[in-house]
């Protein structure tokens, strides 16, 4: 089974690039995002103080979370509930860092990670996230991190949640994704590569020309390609 684990910063363009990278390649797909998005949700309904790590971290283990791992449909199933549209509302990505940064939370999320990405049929997975190259599979075929400049980054997350990226809108992104960025650069590395980690910068590429150099690296290091 091959494995593929892209790490990357906030409004790098990894979640959209990897489903379309496990599309094309016909591999499972896993956002480890969405499960801490997810395990917000999961605190907030149990009316936890997100100050207190114990009890957050006693929930998230209990958390009843499905993940599913269709590129095309990747259903994020909460106590039997579909929350795949809630986990993205603003007030979601405002607060999910401090569950990011809870660091027994994240050894649940390790654990669970983990066994995802073992139990995942053939012929692979793609899976991406903050700490994915080094923590959850460093031993994946393939590491990639896939980064790109700040006001890259601001432009496309203000596009994605306003449809324009006027300097106003651009402004208004700044906090949700180079402070979170920051915040969850004290739990995990995911801003530089580590060593072994191939990194794509796309800065200056449109969607299709990060899709097509990532297919690049994969095929690079394990023959594999959309065409086999």
């Amino acid at each position: 089974m091959t494995v593929i684990a892209i790490d990357g910063p906030s409004g790098s363009g990894k979640s959209s690039v990897s489903r379309e990278v496990a599309r094309r390649l016909g591999l499972a797909y896993l956002d480890t995002g969405a499960m801490y998005r997810a395990a917000a949700i999961w605190v907030a309904s149990q009316g936890i103080d997100l100050s207190d790590d114990a009890a957050v971290a006693n929930a998230v283990s209990q958390m009843p979370l499905e993940m599913g791992l269709d590129p095309v449909n990747p259903l994020v199933t909460l106590a039997g509930k579909d929350v795949t549209k809630d986990i993205r509302a603003e007030q979601i990505s405002t607060v999910v860092s401090r569950i990011a940064t809870n660091l027994a939370v994240r050894a649940n999320m390790k654990q669970r990670q983990q066994a995802i990405i073992a139990a995942a049929h053939s012929p692979g997975i793609v899976a991406e996230g903050r700490d994915i190259t080094t923590v959850i599979a460093p031993d994946a075929e393939v590491r990639l991190l896939l980064t790109a400049s700040p006001e890259a980054r601001l432009r496309r997350r203000a596009l994605e949640n306003a449809g324009v990226a006027d300097a106003a809108t651009v402004a208004a992104t700044k906090d949700q994704v180079l402070r979170r960025d920051a915040d969850d650069a004290t739990v995990s590395q995911f801003l530089t590569a580590a060593p072994g980690v191939i990194t794509v910068d796309s800065s200056d590429l449109d969607f299709e020309q990060t899709v097509a150099a990532v297919l690049a690296v994969i095929a690079a290091e394990t023959g594999v390609n959309p065409n086999d």
